[in-house]
């Protein structure tokens, strides 16, 4: 992989004003003298294991398999401590602020799950929270909203734009800018300018490394296919790093495909966008024929966001990992049957891996296919409920 400190091939890098770059170096030094120090890692490890309930389990779903004529394997990042994968990274950035002395926590979120993560270990640790969130994705998320708030954290609702993740991601930026000294801006999914893209790798590595380490000790052999949804992309990403060296297992990202491939009706940046530098790093980004950042749409708010992760990019270009787009429907299908047949609401998000799978059963057949489940969907079932009613 052509890796380097910036870069993954030509994509990431910093694309942020000049008084961004201390703040930034700052992370940086203190994410590399702390990622392989043993009492960090101790007290990260305690957290995860005594805390969130790590290791997650790796289900074999037998009556979605006898279906469908695939071998499916569900990661469960769904029964963690706040009911998805996001506690990882929260978990480890919240620590690594404490270390750095912040005071301050400031995140934020699109379905909620990540703000709520957030809310949890800052109340854990004792650390102020401002969580900002877009007005629609409020709406949307309100069960998640009100839990924050009992856990303490302030919640800023943002009511320009869109009114999802992306305003969320530039009004948190601008609090960052404006309280450095105290703060520190935990992002949730690999995006933004580097190192966050590199931190939330780190610390959502934990599920491929066990998934990897299960395969090996229970079925003999690796995964044919590791499938996860991909907005930001941290599940993906997380899941991905324990299989990148292993060029017999395929590494496919599902995108919101939402209503069409008309742009503004779908939130799949890499199967429709083009180069562009959004929110501090070079990614793919859906944008306008003019070059303006895209509204995008999908059924989960956790993958309503007009850009990915600039590794995603990179994977996507050398060929090492696929991308493709799964729509509103298709998802919610996904969501039902794994609801039936396995008795798992999965989250919306997760929801698309599954209808992929679904949809392209017969190429994997008799194949042994790892679904990363990042979250539970008790989250979406209002959601659920409008849609199949139509509203």
């Amino acid at each position: 992989m052509n890796y380097n400190r910036y870069f993954y091939g030509e994509y990431g890098g910093q694309f942020v004003a000049e008084t961004l770059i201390p703040l930034l170096d700052e992370l940086e030094e203190n994410f590399i003298k702390y990622k392989d120090n043993k009492n960090f890692n101790d007290e990260l490890d305690y957290l995860l294991k005594n805390y969130a309930g790590r290791p997650t389990p790796v289900y074999f779903a037998k009556r979605l398999s006898e279906k469908y004529g695939v071998n499916i394997y569900l990661k469960r990042e769904d029964l963690l401590h706040t009911g998805a994968h996001k506690i990882n990274n929260t978990l480890g950035q919240a620590l690594l602020a404490k270390y750095m002395g912040k005071k301050r926590i400031i995140a934020e979120t699109g379905a909620g799950q990540h703000g709520v993560a957030t809310a949890t270990v800052c109340a854990l640790l004792g650390i102020e929270c401002t969580v900002y969130m877009g007005s629609l994705d409020a709406k949307r998320q309100r069960i998640n909203v009100e839990r924050m708030k009992m856990l303490g954290a302030k919640v800023e609702v943002v009511d320009f734009g869109s009114q999802t993740l992306k305003d969320a991601v530039s009004a948190a930026i601008k609090d960052w800018v404006t309280n450095v000294d105290t703060t520190h801006y935990l992002i949730g999914s690999a995006v933004g300018p580097y190192p966050f893209p590199e931190i939330v790798a780190h610390f959502q590595s934990v599920i491929g490394l066990e998934a990897r380490k299960f395969f090996i000790e229970e079925v003999g052999k690796l995964p044919d296919v590791v499938v996860a949804c991909v907005g930001g992309g941290s599940n993906a990403i997380g899941i991905f790093r324990g299989f990148l060296e292993d060029e017999d297992v395929r590494l496919i990202g599902v995108e919101a495909g939402g209503l069409s491939e008309k742009v503004g009706e779908h939130a799949s940046s890499i199967s429709y966008g083009k180069k562009g530098v959004f929110q501090g790093s070079l990614s793919k980004v859906l944008q306008t024929e003019f070059g303006q950042i895209a509204s995008v749409h999908s059924v989960s708010a956790g993958l309503d966001y007009p850009g990915v992760g600039p590794e995603h990019a990179y994977l996507f270009d050398i060929g090492r990992a696929e991308y493709y787009p799964i729509n509103d429907k298709e998802a919610v299908d996904g969501f039902f049957e794994l609801t039936r047949l396995e008795g798992i609401l999965p989250a919306l998000e997760s929801s698309h891996a599954i209808g992929y799978v679904m949809k392209h059963h017969k190429e994997f057949i008799g194949k042994n296919v790892l679904i990363n489940l990042s979250g539970r969907g008790d989250k979406d079932l209002h959601i659920i409920e409008d849609y199949v009613r139509g509203i």
